[in-house]
């Protein structure tokens, strides 16, 4: 049977192929050469949100009315893995401002979108996500973090914990107990702003890696703001939470494949170099087999990934699944290929000169945030399809 070039199942299209060669281009010049000190000297990158921001790749999910790119689900997911190939602490920028906002894009009103998508697109500010706190971790709807509604406002006190980008970002969408009788029915969804009077933020949590992406808790003290900074009606902010989860897990395992990805790539540049026994260690038998399964899991990981975002775009009913697995393989796989690639390496993998002890440090967090993938096990089992 004779191949058709024109069948086009199964692979990204065209301009989803020219948005690759042109992230990459940009990550290899502007991003790539700060990675190390980024992560050594625990900054934030700001070289990476420079040159995101200058080429509108800092949020592309933004709906073009309101100044965005409208990027679909799967360019987003390719703009996320070729960041994080290189730095996954920059690729927490497009992902954080996707995770951020789309609680306001799925259920804000159109006042609310006019306001803080506008800004967020044109790279006027960031948005972080407040839904974890020092006693809701898995179980968010736990949290303690309280809006009582005074007149034309509301007055929000708590804590939020293992808030990414906190402090650098300008707008937070915030989850908080407006009805404690209803549990997570009775939790709504507010945007609130760093300049807030009430708002501050913790010291930067000492981490094992994504070290350039700073993580904070985020104190909210009697912070009073208009009504209509709710994001939906009273009472949907856990559902429209679980919502933004659903789409925003295929953005972690972007990281995760971009992160195996970049280790893979390096080691096996490595292999093909390295010399041991008068030969290149790449023509060992056991070195090849480690290659092959690295590279086999990549590819599985990237065809899930790229089939939960497909699923993100059109609003699959399978989406909480395939959103949840393609974070739980990916972030899996992530960590196993970037442990194999420090293996490659030997003792150089073990040091800061090289790479891929970053990676491996880095790729471990996708195992965590978003849902530990014991609870993607949990969302996978509940959702069978």
């Amino acid at each position: 049977m004779a191949g058709s070039a024109d069948f086009d199942l199964y692979r990204p299209s065209e301009e989803h192929d020219m948005l690759r060669d042109v992230i990459r281009s940009l990550v290899e010049a502007k991003i790539a050469p700060y990675a190390a000190a980024v992560d050594e000297e625990a900054r934030f990158p700001q070289e990476a949100l420079d040159a995101l921001v200058a080429n509108d790749l800092h949020a592309v999910h933004v709906p073009e009315e309101y100044g965005g790119s409208g990027a679909d689900a799967l360019a987003t997911v390719i703009v996320i893995e070729e960041v994080a190939r290189a730095c996954v602490s920059s690729s927490l920028i497009p992902a954080v401002n996707k995770l951020g906002s789309l609680p306001v894009i799925i259920s804000g009103s159109e006042e609310l979108k006019k306001k803080y998508l506008g800004p967020l697109a044109k790279g006027d500010a960031m948005f972080s996500y407040c839904l974890s706190e020092p006693d809701a971790g898995s179980d968010a709807g736990g949290m303690k973090t309280k809006a009582v509604r005074d007149g034309d406002h509301w007055v929000l006190n708590g804590v939020k914990r293992w808030i990414t980008n906190a402090g650098v970002s300008e707008y937070y969408t915030v989850m908080a107990v407006t009805d404690p009788d209803r549990r997570t029915k009775g939790i709504s969804a507010f945007v609130v702003e760093k300049s807030d009077e009430g708002v501050s933020f913790g010291a930067p949590e000492k981490k094992l890696g994504i070290k350039g992406s700073p993580t904070r808790e985020v104190y909210f003290d009697n912070v009073r703001i208009p009504a209509d900074r709710m994001i939906g009606a009273e009472g949907t902010g856990f559902a429209t939470a679980m919502k933004t989860l659903d789409h925003t897990r295929i953005t972690i395992a972007a990281q995760a494949l971009g992160v195996a990805q970049g280790a893979f790539d390096y080691a096996k540049g490595y292999v093909q170099e390295r010399k041991q026994f008068g030969k290149a260690i790449a023509d060992f038998q056991g070195i090849q087999f480690m290659l092959a399964d690295m590279s086999m899991k990549i590819s599985a990981a990237r065809a899930l990934t790229y089939q939960a975002a497909a699923a993100s775009e059109r609003g699959d009913a399978d989406l909480t699944y395939l959103g949840a697995a393609a974070k739980c393989f990916a972030s899996d796989v992530a960590m196993e290929v970037t442990t194999d690639a420090v293996q490659l390496l030997g003792g150089y993998g073990y040091t800061r000169d090289y790479p891929v002890e970053r990676m491996m440090r880095d790729a471990k967090i996708t195992q965590i945030y978003e849902g530990t993938n014991q609870v993607q096990r949990i969302v996978m089992a509940r959702n069978l399809p």
